[in-house]
C-alpha cells in the first residue's frame, strides 16, 4: 500500500448518506457507518481496505467504528487503519468521527479484559499508539462487567474525557438497566429487536443515541442462504458467530419472504433489513461491515429508498 495523493470527493456532503444528531447532543453521526471488525485486519487486502475508506468518505460516511482487538491478529485493524489515515487523511481528521472500544480480550493476565480502570485506560492508550493519533471521537466500553463496579467504569470512561484522549464516550451492548451515557452502541435487525423493548424508549427519553451493528444479522438478512449454504460463506464455517444450526427451515423460509417483500420494493434484502434499521427515529446510525467497494456502494444505494409503508412494516414484523 503505497502512499497516496488522494484527493476526497468535491461534493462528499452534498451527495452524502445524510447526518442525524446523536439524541440530543451536538455530534452528528451519517446514517451509514464503516465498521473495520472483518476485512482491515493483517490478513485481509490492504488496497481494498484503502479503496472502503477513500470510498465511503466520498460518500459522506465519516464515522469510522474499531475496536481495540479488531482483526487477526488483534490491534491489526487499527494500527493499518492508523497507517491509511496518515497516509491518506492526515489533512482530513477534522472531518472524521473515528471511534474504538475495550472490554473483551486483548492480551493475556487480569487486565487484558472486562472493564477495569486499568484495562480502559491502558487499552485506549494501547489504540492511540496504533493508530497514531492524540484522541479519538468516541470510546466504548465494549461491554458490561458484571464484576466491576459500575461507577469505577463510568469514572473511567469520564477520565478519558477529561485527559482530551476521547471527545465522547457510550457503552456497547450494555444490559437494560438505565445505565446514563451519551451513545448507546448495540445489535440491531429484523431478527434481533429486543432493544425495542426499553433501550430505544429509555433513549427517547434521555436523549441518547443510538447506534446500531449487525444490522444483517450476520448475513442472514440476505439472498445468500435462500438456496442452501454456499461453499465459504460465513453459515458453512465452524466458527464464527453464524452457524449452520441457525439456518432451519422455519428461518430460511423467513428470509425467502422477507426477499419477496424487498423485490417488491425494488430492493435487495440486504438492502431493505439495513434501511429497515432506520425507521426507528431513535437509531441515529447503522454499522456496516462490507469486504468490497461494490458491497459498501450496495450499503449506499440502500438509502435511496428508506421508507416504508404500515403494511410492509408490519409484515416485517410478523416475520421477525
Amino acid at each position: 500500500m503505497s502512499k497516496s495523493t488522494y484527493e476526497p470527493a468535491a461534493d462528499r456532503y452534498t451527495n452524502t448518506v445524510g447526518y442525524e444528531h446523536c439524541g440530543k447532543s451536538g455530534l452528528q453521526l451519517p446514517r451509514i457507518s464503516l465498521g473495520l471488525w472483518h476485512n482491515f485486519g493483517d490478513v485481509d487486502d490492504q488496497d481494498e481496505a484503502l479503496r472502503m475508506i477513500q470510498f465511503a468518505f466520498d460518500h459522506g460516511i465519516t464515522h469510522f467504528d474499531l475496536a481495540n482487538n479488531y482483526g487477526t491478529p488483534y490491534g491489526s485493524a487499527e494500527k493499518n487503519f492508523g497507517k491509511i489515515l496518515k497516509d491518506n487523511f492526515s489533512s482530513y481528521r477534522d472531518e472524521m468521527l473515528i471511534s474504538t472500544k475495550a472490554g473483551h480480550d486483548m492480551w493475556p493476565g487480569p487486565y487484558g479484559d472486562w472493564g477495569s480502570r486499568k484495562q480502559l485506560i491502558a487499552s485506549l492508550n494501547q489504540s492511540l499508539q496504533r493508530m497514531q493519533l492524540d484522541y479519538v471521537d468516541i470510546f466504548y466500553s465494549h461491554r458490561y462487567d458484571p464484576n466491576t463496579p459500575l461507577e469505577e467504569t463510568m469514572g473511567a470512561l469520564s477520565d478519558m474525557v477529561k485527559q482530551g484522549k476521547a471527545l465522547y464516550v457510550g457503552i456497547s451492548k450494555y444490559p437494560e438497566n438505565g445505565t446514563p451515557c451519551l451513545i448507546n452502541q448495540d445489535r440491531y435487525n429484523i431478527f434481533t429487536r429486543h432493544i425495542e423493548q426499553s433501550v430505544l424508549p429509555l433513549a427517547e427519553e434521555h436523549g441518547v443515541g443510538v447506534v446500531a451493528f449487525s444490522p444483517l444479522a450476520q448475513g442472514m438478512l440476505s439472498d445468500k442462504y435462500i438456496n442452501g449454504i454456499p461453499e465459504n460463506s460465513r453459515a458453512a464455517h465452524s466458527y464464527g458467530f453464524l452457524q449452520k444450526s441457525q439456518l432451519t427451515l422455519e428461518v430460511i423460509d423467513k428470509i425467502t419472504k422477507l426477499n419477496d417483500i424487498a423485490e417488491k420494493r425494488e430492493q435487495s434484502l440486504a438492502q431493505m433489513a439495513l434501511v429497515w434499521c432506520l425507521h426507528q427515529p431513535q437509531v441515529n446510525s447503522v454499522i456496516v461491515g462490507t469486504s468490497s467497494v461494490k458491497q459498501l456502494q450496495d450499503n449506499i444505494d440502500a438509502l435511496k429508498n428508506s421508507t416504508f409503508t404500515d403494511d410492509e412494516l408490519w409484515r416485517i414484523g410478523e416475520l421477525g
